[in-house]
């Protein structure tokens, strides 16, 4: 089949994700209007019938002074990943992108490599010799995936960053946590539930934690907390802006795109979320919370009132996102995969992002200076 790729509008390509079961939230046409330091632009690839038989959602980056650009699809684009003539999807958009004045571009073929169950991620934690996920065992290993890196490799496409590199290297993560719901009940979802999970839900319950939906007049009361998360975890945090831009951008596509989510206790709010819808697919996306009163739990409440929804938006996977590879004890963000795995979620490792540089000296360049940051 030879592909013919074109900028699409909005509309056209917001037909085709609503088409399909599962598209990352990355690849709306609303994300574009998340990203103001970037230019969107929607793609499509046609059949020979005319028919839209893929999108991608481009972001590209002007590089000051030298008229070009950084192209970057995160979690796209939405082809046919398993086509045996690959190239037909992908030669056509470097093509297009080459004229766009792109000297580099990036993409996150949204494709599975291996899972993990949670009774196999907690084996693995408890074993003193296993140092990374990665060395691990697999509960399942996705077919095809492995032949597809080769190809992208022959195709001269190269993995971003070093091998080894944990969920929270440079751009989207390449390991996450997702709870299955599809053909679950919520009793069944719960059960899946480590010990600890299931008895800080009653604790919260028992303590009177009221877990609400919030409107974009509570960003401001969810920002607060997060900062005060960013400051005792050590990142860096997004400006207000940033989460008023989203809500507005990503609820004028769709109402349910974007929730929020507040824990409340004696009065004050404890923890906050941030959820997003795409068809089948939900992620906890941002999380806040205070150090106060972390006895009532209100985490455990919070994630339990959005897989609870998720589940009746008739979601089959809850996706806690990011988590990290490295099992070392030392390691802060141990705690969170054990948290995330609580919930009975499985790892999933997707096949990372890749580069494919148009200009050689323009993309070395660019990766000495992001070196040096």
């Amino acid at each position: 089949m030879s592909c013919h790729l074109k900028a699409i509008t909005r509309a056209e390509h917001l037909r085709f994700v609503a088409a399909r079961p599962s598209v990352s939230h990355l690849q709306t046409p609303s994300w574009g209007d998340v990203k103001p330091d970037w230019r969107a632009e929607s793609l499509g690839w046609f059949d020979e019938d005319g028919a839209l038989v893929g999108a991608g959602l481009v972001l590209l980056r002007p590089l000051p002074k030298l008229r070009r650009t950084l192209a970057y699809l995160p979690e796209g684009p939405v082809i046919d990943w398993g086509a045996a003539d690959l190239e037909r999807w992908l030669e056509p958009m470097l093509a297009y992108l080459k004229e766009r004045g792109a000297f580099s571009v990036r993409m996150g073929p949204p494709v599975v490599t291996r899972r993990w169950s949670a009774e196999a991620v907690k084996a693995a934690i408890a074993d003193p010799a296993a140092r990374r996920l990665g060395d691990v065992e697999p509960t399942v290993r996705e077919p095809g995936a492995d032949g597809l890196a080769e190809r992208l490799r022959r195709m001269g496409w190269r993995p971003t960053g070093s091998e080894g590199e944990d969920g929270f290297a440079t751009g989207q993560p390449r390991y996450v946590c997702q709870v299955p719901l599809a053909g679950r009940s919520l009793e069944d979802v719960q059960s899946g539930f480590n010990q600890q999970w299931r008895r800080n839900i009653k604790k919260a319950e028992k303590a009177g934690v009221k877990v609400v939906r919030g409107g974009a007049e509570d960003l401001p009361a969810f920002h607060e907390l997060y900062l005060e998360t960013a400051e005792r975890d050590g990142f860096v945090p997004r400006p207000l802006a940033y989460f008023q831009r989203m809500w507005s951008a990503l609820t004028a596509e769709d109402p349910d795109r974007m929730r929020l989510y507040l824990a409340h206790h004696d009065g004050e709010v404890l923890a906050a979320a941030t959820m997003l819808t795409v068809g089948t697919h939900v992620w906890y996306s941002y999380g806040a919370s205070t150090s106060r009163r972390r006895e009532v739990q209100p985490n455990n409440a919070l994630q339990w009132r959005m897989m609870c929804d998720a589940h009746e938006l008739g979601a089959a996977v809850y996706d806690l996102r990011g988590i990290t590879d490295t099992l070392d004890e030392d390691d802060h963000l141990l705690g969170l995969l054990r948290f995330k795995v609580g919930a009975g979620g499985q790892a999933v490792e997707y096949l990372g992002e890749w580069d494919r540089p148009l200009n050689r000296v323009l993309h070395k360049a660019l990766h000495l200076y992001m070196a040096r940051r």
